[in-house]
């Protein structure tokens, strides 16, 4: 006898993905909280574990959202190797391992917070030759993905 009602899709474009809108305030909400620990809040290992693990998800599924907007640009343009700038930069990081402590959740949080910034970018680009200002990050995230100044 058979009682899963789920169904495996086989989706390896990531088409249905694609056309699955991001849960983006629950998120946006969690790393602005994440953002504001001053060292002083303590959570149990495995708490600082879930968050990181959260973050981790969710900023792989904006990279694929970035991913799928850079793509749709021209080769060359401005936005387009930002893009692959910034998804470089989240690859590594995401490979790395995660540490149950603030700052692993904190730089996951930026992570997220970067991804969402060039997601936003590359919405808003109403054209692929007009490339964006670039801005800086404040407090907890600086620089690119949240690595400090950057010269």
């Amino acid at each position: 006898m058979h009682t899963s009602s789920h169904t495996v899709l086989y989706d390896p474009t990531g088409l249905i993905e694609a056309d699955l809108p991001l849960d983006r305030e629950p998120y946006e909400s969690l790393v602005e909280a994440v953002l504001a620990w001053t060292g002083e809040d303590t959570l149990a290992v495995r708490d600082y574990e879930q968050i990181a693990l959260q973050l981790t998800g969710h900023a792989r599924a904006v990279a694929s959202d970035v991913r799928r907007r850079a793509d749709q640009l021209p080769e060359n343009s401005g936005p387009r190797v930002l893009a692959d700038v910034v998804l470089r930069e989240a690859e590594g990081r995401l490979s790395a391992t995660i540490e149950g402590t603030v700052q692993c959740v904190q730089n996951r949080a930026c992570l997220v917070r970067a991804l969402y910034e060039r997601l936003g970018r590359l919405e808003a680009e109403p054209a692929p030759e007009r490339v964006a200002p670039e801005g800086g990050w404040t407090g907890v995230c600086r620089g690119a993905l949240g690595r400090g100044p950057q010269v």
